[in-house]
């Protein structure tokens, strides 16, 4: 058996490119505008490769591994949620809320 005929492996390894990738969308995203921005497709991003990690974690029962992914979820989820509601506060022409 070869090292990627674990399909958990594959896996653990899909999450992490994903998670990676992030930070190359911020770095073109942000040499497009002349500025550092930070597009709604990383925080996508870091909540698909997150996920990923955290399954993978899981399924290694690392309690490190677990508890790193578990708070950065909750941090990525968050931040997607606010950049959600900005966006439809937008849309419907009001001034974002900022807390």
């Amino acid at each position: 058996m070869g090292m990627f005929s674990n399909g958990w492996l594959i896996f653990g390894l899909v999450g992490q490119t994903v998670f990676t990738a992030r930070f190359l969308l911020q770095w073109f995203y942000s040499e497009q505008k002349g500025q550092s921005v930070i597009p709604m497709a990383f925080w996508y991003a870091s909540v698909t490769g997150g996920f990923f990690l955290f399954c993978y974690a899981c399924h290694k029962e690392d309690p490190v591994f677990i508890t790193g992914q578990t708070g950065g979820l909750l941090i990525y989820l968050r931040n997607l949620q606010m950049r959600l509601r900005e966006k439809k506060e937008l849309a419907n022409g009001s001034t974002p809320t900022v807390s």
